[in-house]
């Protein structure tokens, strides 16, 4: 099954920043902007900057727990190989980005064991990068 590109647009109150956390540390390919949004090539996907007030979700992070960890939502990401999840992890600390979920193997042995990453954008956007084991088992029960 072909994937279709998907368009997200994000709130971010410092355009700046963000700006240079898209671009720079994860060395996305920069589109269309304005001096209220950018565009970023997200892995083939549409990522949207957009200049706005910070919103309750940024300023106060809810988690839900999984595999023991406090999970924040709302959050977005990608399924990259399990080589390319490991190459963004040490991209990231190279950069010493904080990480809200250390980068470790969840469900090892199970069904859905995946590598997963949790962090936060320099607006408080919560994104989670992961890799399975296997990826026709990424719907798996």
């Amino acid at each position: 099954m072909a994937l279709s590109p998907f368009h997200l647009a994000i709130p971010v109150h410092d355009l700046a920043a963000a700006r240079h956390f898209y671009g720079t540390v994860f060395n996305l390919p920069e589109g269309r902007s304005s001096e209220q949004w950018v565009d970023f090539d997200f892995y083939g996907h549409q990522l949207v900057i957009h200049q706005a007030p910070k919103t309750a979700a940024q300023d106060a992070v809810h988690t839900n727990h999984v595999d023991g960890h406090g999970v924040p939502v709302p959050h977005f990401g990608l399924v990259l190989s399990w080589e390319e999840w490991e190459q963004l992890a040490a991209r990231l600390r190279d950069f010493q980005i904080k990480f809200e979920i250390e980068p470790y193997i969840r469900f090892k042995g199970q069904v859905g064991e995946q590598a997963t990453m949790f962090f936060f954008d320099p607006c408080g956007n919560a994104l989670e990068f992961k890799a399975f084991k296997d990826i026709s088992r990424m719907f798996a029960k």
